[in-house]
């Protein structure tokens, strides 16, 4: 009698243990194995609205769910999973709310303005001509440069002609950080224009090679992706000078430049 209660008893441990192990939380790499699995789409909403689980799901990890075949449905279903389900005073967000570059209608890595329309419509950069001098220089008690950049653009004007106020999109390489942009007033000098910026050091002086960078600030709205809103602006020409634009410090050459017209 006493053999059969011990094996009663652990005969129940057992199926008690296997409940549990199947009851597992469910996660993102679940979730990502059960669609390679090739199960259908209903079947793993049903699993993930039935079951218990816990899901990452920061903008980059969506993007790299919907990259692994996961589809927006199931995504909603793990949104809302997380939020313990529908609210009647605020509903759960959905991935439709995440911004990514192609809901922008942008395609490509660089800058692009907002039209009348609405619209964000790229601007193709132009050709930045450079020679630097590479010797430090020293600018009284303000720090020390090393080697500041003269920058010329052919032509007196860009043909990118916009009114304020501006509103400009960023679209950056992966890491990259938008505090490495600088947006430099380009300045008439000849046929074409100049700006004067700066290849390493740190320097704050009217004169020198921050006489021409423009303080902007940049609010994030999506992975890789900054919105800049300029609004006192004057008049002429600026451009957006992004890092890695200069390829040497001792001899001539070539980067780009997103340059743009301010009309009022």
């Amino acid at each position: 009698m006493r053999t059969k209660f011990w094996f009663g008893l652990c005969f129940l441990t057992v199926l008690l243990v296997g409940s549990a192990r199947a009851q597992s939380p469910l996660n993102n790499d679940s979730v990502t194995k059960m669609v390679k699995a090739g199960l259908g789409e209903e079947t793993v909403v049903s699993m993930i609205k039935s079951q218990p689980g816990s899901y990452k799901l920061d903008p980059d990890t969506i993007i790299q769910l919907k990259a692994a075949g996961v589809s927006e449905k199931i995504l909603d279903a793990m949104i809302e999973k997380n939020s313990g389900g529908s609210s009647p005073t605020a509903a759960p967000a959905t991935v439709s709310d995440v911004v990514t570059p192609s809901s922008l209608g942008v395609d490509e890595v660089g800058v692009y303005y907002k039209n009348k329309d609405n619209k964000w419509v790229e601007i193709l950069p132009e050709v930045v001509n450079w020679k630097t001098g590479g010797v430090l220089k020293h600018f009284a008690s303000e720090g020390i440069v090393k080697g500041d950049i003269n920058g010329h653009i052919e032509g007196k004007t860009s043909k990118n002609a916009l009114n304020t106020p501006l509103d400009f999109l960023i679209y950056m390489s992966e890491g990259v950080a938008v505090t490495e942009y600088q947006l430099l007033r380009l300045r008439e000098s000849g046929n074409g224009r100049e700006f004067r910026s700066t290849t390493g050091g740190v320097v704050h002086s009217s004169g020198g090679a921050k006489r021409d960078e423009v303080d902007f600030e940049a609010r994030k709205i999506g992975p890789r992706l900054y919105e800049v809103v300029l609004k006192d602006v004057k008049s002429g020409d600026f451009g957006f000078l992004p890092p890695g634009a200069m390829s040497s410090s001792n001899m001539a050459s070539s980067g780009k430049i997103y340059s743009f017209h301010v009309i009022e």
